[in-house]
């Protein structure tokens, strides 16, 4: 019997470890479905894959990335992070890989979970703490047409590194935070590349900084000199939160930056008139790159903003009747990302499915707990996610919140808690019509929202009024046996 099982070895899962060791226990297990830790900085390897946050807040408060190359740091650089945290923090012997979770089941009797694996395997455990985070199941669009195609294709965060692009004909489905990342890097090697984009992006310069060899013997000798940047660019970051407020000076800021940016680097009236955005500053994840306009005026580089009707054996038609032949597709086009549970099937005390309770749209008590979910704990669930700061000090208070009630959980001075269900909906209320100010809930598509429109994946407020909400456990909002 374990106290707890942590599903998902991630920034979410692995700090959660961490946090549990740090209160004094030791009677838990991470289940990772793959071969290693390192979540989406694992599944991840695209050309130019790399954190669009910057490297000294992205990274725990008490184990600073001080091996970090630049401020931007690249994917292979955070995997590491995370697999030498495992070890630092002696969290190897909690792990198992190959591991793969499909149903957790509550039972109201002996107040435990059951969960089981594919492989036919079952643990009983007193709680659950999934950590599949937000971006783990891709997401690729069911084009009519699609399984016709004879050349390769594949999606960004599978990438295909078997398959050589030299002198293809390439399709990058998706011109966003993805994108942006890898069709600078393929597009010099490739005959010709074609970018289709269903919207633009508000993109800002991202003025990349690398640190030399004297930086980051300073930053090690005096790990104080990493701490001071951090704590300054975390308080800018946290500031920039009212750029996300529609109608704000700071966000007409943000879009006067973003649009001088797009004037000074595309010159050409067509090409300007496709990447300017006809919605709100901060309505989609804004952008941030030095190499993606420049590549947009290749020769070898077309901007497709025409709606793919249909994908041919040859390649794909537009709505304009116009063949793009091709030999490669990747998709670039997201994950599944109101999959908060990944394809789990968790069952609570009535018998339902969280994913069936949820529909379209999930929510969680400051996206950790649900009720008729008897120590069930989300990290990185429900409005938790930023567009202005980093998600890294958001997952670090729920760390904390989680521990506090494992640890109560393991000594026996509670046995189940469960949040109320007036409690969760009072605080839902709250963060939704804090959003409505937001431009998150503003007019336009993005992964934020559900196809409804309702904001499910984002924070209404800074990180700092999410550490405060979430110092102490609120045990008034909850049914504690």
């Amino acid at each position: 019997m374990y106290d707890a099982v942590i599903i998902g070895a991630g920034f979410g899962g692995l700090g959660q470890a961490a946090a549990l060791k740090h209160h004094g226990i030791d009677n838990f297990v991470i289940l990772e479905r793959a071969d290693d830790v390192g979540g989406v900085w694992r599944d991840n390897t695209y050309p130019g894959v790399a954190c669009d946050t910057q490297s000294v807040i992205y990274c725990f408060s008490y184990d600073l990335h001080l091996e970090a190359s630049s401020m931007y740091a690249p994917g292979h650089e955070l995997h590491a992070y995370l697999k030498n945290f495992t070890r630092k923090f002696g969290i190897l012997p909690h792990l198992r890989t190959h591991a793969d979770v499909t149903q957790a089941r509550w039972d109201s009797a002996t107040r435990t979970w059951t969960v089981s694996l594919r492989n036919g395997e079952s643990l009983q455990t007193r709680a659950v703490i999934s950590a599949c985070g937000q971006l783990g199941t891709p997401y690729t669009p069911n084009f009519p047409g699609l399984d016709t195609f004879e050349g390769e294709q594949f999606h960004a965060s599978r990438w295909r590194h078997d398959i050589d692009l030299a002198g293809k004909r390439v399709a990058s489905i998706g011109a966003a935070a993805t994108a942006i990342q890898y069709v600078p890097e393929i597009a010099p090697e490739v005959a010709h590349l074609d970018v289709f984009q269903r919207s633009a992006n508000y993109i800002l310069p991202r003025e990349e900084q690398l640190f030399d060899t004297q930086t980051r013997e300073a930053m090690h000798t005096d790990p104080e000199v990493f701490r001071d940047v951090r704590e300054f660019i975390y308080n800018d970051r946290e500031t920039g939160f009212y750029r996300t407020l529609e109608g704000t000076a700071a966000s007409e800021e943000g879009k006067r930056q973003a649009l001088g940016f797009l004037e000074r680097e595309i010159t050409d009236p067509e090409l300007l008139e496709k990447l300017t955005p006809d919605f709100p500053y901060g309505c989609k994840r804004t952008l941030r790159s030095d190499a993606f306009y420049p590549t947009l005026r290749r020769y070898n580089v077309d901007l497709v903003t025409e709606e793919i009707r249909e994908v041919t054996p040859q390649g794909i038609i537009t709505a304009d009747g116009e063949l793009h032949e091709l030999d490669v597709i990747i998709f670039a086009t997201g994950f599944q990302r109101q999959k908060f549970i990944d394809d789990i099937d968790i069952i609570g005390t009535d018998g339902v499915d969280l994913a069936q309770r949820w529909g379209i749209s999930p929510e969680a008590y400051y996206g950790i707990t649900v009720d008729g979910y008897p120590n069930l704990f989300l990290v990185y669930g429900p409005n938790t996610n930023l567009n202005h700061n980093s998600v890294v000090s958001m997952l670090e208070i729920q760390h904390d919140y989680i521990a506090d009630f494992i640890k109560r959980i393991s000594s026996g001075s509670m046995h189940a808690v469960e949040v109320d269900a007036d409690a969760l909906a009072r605080v839902n209320e709250k963060i939704q019509k804090e959003l409505e100010a937001s431009s998150y809930s503003a007019d336009c598509s993005s992964w934020f929202k559900n196809s409804e429109g309702r904001v499910t994946n984002n924070w209404s407020s800074t990180v700092e009024d999410y550490r405060v909400a979430l110092k102490t456990p609120h045990f008034q909002d909850y049914t504690v046996v």
